[in-house]
């Protein structure tokens, strides 16, 4: 007798039950009355007639990798042909897919669920494509992170994602001393999840690159302040008060900043890091923003401008260069990974502009700027 026709088995108890949807999922509704327009875009519609009949994980693992590689792509060539150049869609729709799967029960168990939701996350944020395939001289690996702080501003963006999408698979060319160089740009997008983040994800991201020097540049990027900010010394520790996409808060604070953990232990005791993007090369890119070598940290006992690690031994960190949130760790944690494997791919995070809501023109503005200060470093590499 199969486990469906057990009615009273607790094996078919869980494989009929539905999952309880996370914050993030619950604020669809919100959004899609705020923007109808952006989450309606991308048709899932045979997905939607196929989940419910799911009864064998690997036939399911297959569709949903199917969904999440087309939801990546056609958001991509959405942004890349100028149909509808905005990073919104893709989070959205991404959270409905995954409230869709939790909330209609199928011959899968939660458990079977919960982790082909993840790979709906894997696919659908790129991570599952970053080949370089293209005849290009050097390589670039970039990573976006969604729009967050929702509940302040649900129709939030986030220029550095859309420059994921708008960047990824890019080949880029400048006139160097002996002829033209190319350079193939891979991008992936970086959940707003401080758990995410403890679990390793941008370690088991990025470890493979570092330890095979399979690219040429990575460099993260989310938004930040009024203009570009190439953060030359991120910190250890966490101490905005800011929530994550969960609206998880971690205690944290400028009179208690917390060292985050990877696997359940301290990250590091490393206090800073520095970045070694070739700054003064990037500098150059012309445009409508300032860029800013940005030196200033603040510790426990005051905020400083560093000319080098040395002048910030014995400091305890409040805020490195990113601040003191998930734009900050991500810049800590990938220069950190790189040291620790011995890597010499320059490695560093570009604040960008911030925005409010959705603003097509200050976005294609930045990202221009983005791909002019690629174009610079690509001189150096």
């Amino acid at each position: 007798m199969t486990l469906s026709g057990c009615a009273n088995s607790p094996d078919s108890v869980e494989k009929s039950a539905t999952s309880p949807l996370t914050v993030e999922e619950l604020r669809i509704a919100k959004a899609e009355q705020a923007m109808p327009k952006v989450i309606d875009g991308f048709s899932w519609r045979a997905f939607k007639q196929s989940w419910p009949k799911q009864t064998d994980f690997y036939l399911a693992k297959r569709l949903v990798s199917q969904l999440g590689e087309r939801l990546w792509q056609f958001n991509k060539q959405q942004v890349q042909s100028g149909q509808l150049v905005d990073d919104r869609p893709l989070y959205w729709t991404r959270l409905a897919i995954s409230a869709f799967m939790k909330e209609h029960a199928n011959q899968l168990s939660t458990s079977e669920r919960n982790a082909l939701i993840e790979v709906l996350e894997e696919t659908s944020r790129g991570r599952t494509e970053l080949v370089y395939a293209k005849a290009a001289d050097k390589q670039i690996l970039l990573t976006g992170f969604d729009p967050f702080l929702l509940d302040r501003n649900i129709s939030q963006s986030n220029p550095s994602g859309l420059a994921a999408l708008q960047l990824d698979g890019v080949v880029i060319e400048v006139q160097g001393k002996n002829g033209p160089i190319t350079a193939e740009i891979n991008t992936a997008m970086i959940p707003v999840r401080y758990q995410d983040f403890e679990d390793g994800e941008v370690e088991s991201l990025l470890a493979p690159f570092y330890a095979t020097e399979g690219v040429d540049l990575i460099a993260t990027i989310s938004m930040g302040r009024s203009d570009f900010d190439l953060e030359h010394f991120p910190g250890l520790r966490r101490s905005a008060k800011a929530p994550d996409n969960l609206n998880v808060y971690t205690g944290a604070s400028k009179t208690n900043p917390i060292v985050p953990k990877l696997s359940g232990a301290p990250l590091s005791e490393q206090e800073f890091v520095e970045f070694s993007l070739p700054y003064q090369a990037m500098q150059k890119a012309t445009g409508r923003y300032q860029i800013n070598d940005n030196r200033e940290v603040t510790s426990l006992s005051k905020t400083l401008s560093a000319n080098s690690l040395e002048e910030l031994q014995g400091h305890t960190a409040v805020e490195g260069g990113g601040g003191g949130y998930l734009s900050n760790e991500i810049s800590y944690r990938s220069i950190l990974l790189g040291n620790k494997l011995g890597s010499d791919i320059p490695t560093g995070h570009i604040h960008t502009p911030r925005i409010s809501e959705f603003d097509d023109k200050t976005n294609q503005d930045i990202i221009k700027q983005i791909q002019a200060m690629l174009e610079q470093a690509v001189l150096t590499l």
